[in-house]
This record gives C-alpha cells, sequence and structure tokens, in this order.
C-alpha cells in the first residue's frame, strides 16, 4: 500500500462491535476477565490499550519498523530508550539537538551511569573517532534543531552496524512521509508526536518505532513497567492527524521552500538555513536521503534585538515553543528551546542571540509572506 493508504488504514480497521469507521477512544482503565487467566487481549491500560494500539501498529507501518510503542511525550519515548542502556555505558550524540535532548541526558541521566559525547555527526568520521570500548548506542538528531544539519544515516550506520551499536535517530523534523531512518540502517526512530503527526498543537506525545523484535520486546517491558503511556484520548488525537499527514507535509513543504526563497533575498536577513535551498552545504544528501525537506527553516537576523523587534511585531506567525502544526509557529531558539546550553555552548553552535526558528504553516503562502514582511520592517 502507498504511504497515504497506510496512513489512513494502518492498524484502524473497522470496530468490529459497531463498524465504527474511526478507532474508537477506549476511556477505561481496566478490563473485565472473562474467567480467572483468561481475557480479550487487555488487562489494564498501562499495559494496553486498544486506542493506542491502534496508533502503535499505524506508527510501525508507517516507518516500516518491526512495532512501535507510544509515550506521553516525545521526551518520555527518549528516556524509555535510553534506558535499554545500563550504568557505565557511553552514547554518541548529534551536537545542536533540540535543547531538552542534551537536558536529559547530562541533567538527569549522567546521574544514573550514563556518559555522553556530543559531535557534529554530519561527518561520519567524527562520530567513528568518538568511540569508545564502552560505546553502546549514537544518538542521532536530522535535521538538527535548529540549524538543519543533516546526518548522512548509511554513513553513520556503517560505523555503527560493524560494532553492534544501536543506532537512534529522532524524526520529529521530517515525519516518515520525507525521511524513514530504519531503510538506512537505523535500529530505532523517536517521534514527538506532538508536532508533525499530531499536526494541530493540541495534544502531547512521543514514539518510539523500533526495527528488531528483541529491542521491541526490552522496551515494552519498559513502557509497562515505567508507565508514561500515551493516553487514549492523545493516542486517538495523532490517530486523527496522521490521516493527513500526508497532504499537509506536501503543503507545509511548497510553502516552506517559497518562504525560504524570500527569506534568502531579503536584506534584512543574515542567513537562511533551510536544507531545499540549493545553497545548503548539505542539499545534495537531504535530495538523495530524504523524500522532501519539509517545513522547518531558521533565519539569522543579526542581533538580539533585530529579533526581539520582529518577534514582537508578529500576529499572524503564533510565537510560541513547539512545531508542526497546521498554523506558522515562530520561535526565539536562545531563549526558548536551547535556553538549557549556555551561552559559550550556543555561540560554539551558531544559536546566536539573532537567530529565528520558523515552522512554516499551511496557511496560503501570501498571506505568510507578507507577515514576514511587516515583520521584517521594523528592524
Amino acid at each position: 500500500m502507498g504511504f497515504s493508504t497506510n496512513a489512513i488504514h494502518a492498524g484502524q480497521e473497522p470496530d468490529p462491535s459497531t463498524g465504527a469507521v474511526v478507532v474508537p477512544i477506549y476511556q477505561t482503565s481496566t478490563y473485565v476477565q472473562e474467567e480467572l487467566g483468561k481475557h480479550k487481549g487487555y488487562e489494564y491500560s498501562r499495559t494496553g490499550n486498544p486506542t493506542r494500539t491502534a496508533l502503535e501498529r499505524n506508527m510501525a507501518v508507517l516507518e516500516g519498523g518491526h512495532s512501535a510503542l507510544a509515550f506521553a511525550s516525545g521526551m518520555a519515548a527518549i528516556n524509555a530508550v535510553l534506558t535499554l542502556l545500563k550504568s557505565g555505558d557511553h552514547v554518541v550524540c548529534s551536537e545542536g539537538a533540540y535543547g531538552g535532548t542534551p537536558r536529559l541526558f547530562n541533567a538527569v541521566l549522567k546521574n544514573f551511569g550514563l556518559d555522553f559525547t556530543y559531535v557534529d555527526t554530519t561527518r561520519g568520521e567524527n562520530v567513528a573517532s568518538a568511540l569508545r570500548p564502552n560505546t553502546r548506542m549514537v544518538y542521532v538528531e536530522t535535521p538538527t534543531n535548529p540549524l538543519m544539519k543533516i546526518t548522512d544515516l548509511a554513513a553513520v550506520a556503517g560505523v555503527t552496524r560493524p560494532r553492534k551499536l544501536l543506532l537512534v535517530v529522532d524524526n520529529t523534523f521530517l515525519s516518515p512521509f520525507f525521511q524513514k531512518p530504519l531503510q538506512f540502517g537505523a535500529d530505532i526512530v523517536v517521534h514527538s508526536t506532538t508536532k508533525y503527526l499530531n499536526g494541530h498543537s493540541d495534544g502531547v506525545g512521543g514514539v518510539a518505532v523500533l526495527a528488531r523484535e528483541e529491542d521491541a520486546a526490552r522496551l515494552k517491558f519498559i513502557q509497562n513497567a515505567a508507565g508514561a503511556i500515551l493516553g487514549p484520548f492523545d493516542s486517538w488525537l495523532v490517530l486523527r492527524g496522521v490521516k493527513t499527514l500526508a497532504v499537509r507535509m506536501r503543503q507545509h513543504e511548497a510553502n516552506a521552500l517559497v518562504v525560504a526563497k524570500y527569506l534568502s533575498e531579503h536584506p534584512k536577513v543574515k542567513t537562511v538555513y533551510y536544507p531545499g535551498l540549493t545553497e545548503h552545504p548539505q542539499y545534495e544528501l537531504a535530495r538523495k536521503q530524504m523524500r522532501g525537506f519539509g517545513g522547518m527553516m531558521s533565519f539569522e537576523t543579526g542581533s538580539f534585538e533585530n529579533a526581539r523587534k520582529m518577534l514582537n511585531r508578529v500576529r499572524l506567525c503564533s510565537l510560541g515553543e513547539s512545531l508542526g502544526g497546521v498554523e506558522t509557529l515562530i520561535c526565539h531558539p536562545a531563549t526558548m528551546t536551547h535556553a538549557y546550553f549556555s551561552e559559550e555552548e550556543r555561540q560554539r553552535l551558531g544559536i546566536t542571540q539573532g537567530l529565528v526558528r520558523l515552522s512554516v504553516g499551511i496557511e496560503d503562502v501570501e498571506d505568510i509572506l507578507a507577515e514576514l514582511e511587516q515583520a521584517l520592517g521594523v528592524i
């Protein structure tokens, strides 16, 4: 089946008891057992819920994995994946990833004996040189948030596979419509379903999709034991959103290509970071690895004061955290998504005080351009 067909139908058969086309919200905590030791596949909703099961089956099909597990947030999914490791293990990570990821790694998981090294994963040799005898995982975000750096997943898998290291890829920025990391050798893919998968800025969640049965079984045990599961209503919201994922992603990209070109030619904009621009240093890799360029970009205004003036002027573009909704969202990474980093670290990574991140929505693109024109006009 094609992607759009699977997005609408995979894991979402008509309800057998009523024929309902839409998967019901099974808002229940427990299930009656027919007799001692005999039930209909569900015992308690932390362990399993039919609405969540439908979403997990859908996500596994869309990413091309063995199975998927849904969590209460993207960070809960990442945390669960990292608990596949044990004290003393070492992880190589993409530098410049979403600020919440190194915050979890450095401020929480280090306390449990995990060790982390951050490198520019756009160069496979950086990953290889960072490996240690106790390295057990390579964690990649591609494109990175917010500078849109692209990692060659096949090249990194060429490093991890012979050494039997877990390769984990955060695919939130592109969704499985534009990128399928498992096809390039990744072992686990994580998403914040809050973003493009849900697509409507009305639910928080996360998912991990696993290529191998043994990893899936271990993570399923962790999901049940730790209990950070996605509730039935939020699972239903993601299923609702995924049905239109293909058409939304095409429109996000179509608008983003127009916006990126406009910004790249604007006299008040210093630099635009978008892999769909031919001047992006990894444009050819993006074309090879991705089915499309997505709706995320960042651009440099030159100073905090310029960014502040512009962001205080927006009205159609919503100034706020998050991304991937149908509405255009705009933010200031240095004080919002990446506030965890020190100023020195942000400067080293290129996350300047003048950097603005844009999640291009699916409004009429002429209205988005008019909004940016009037906002940039105050600089």
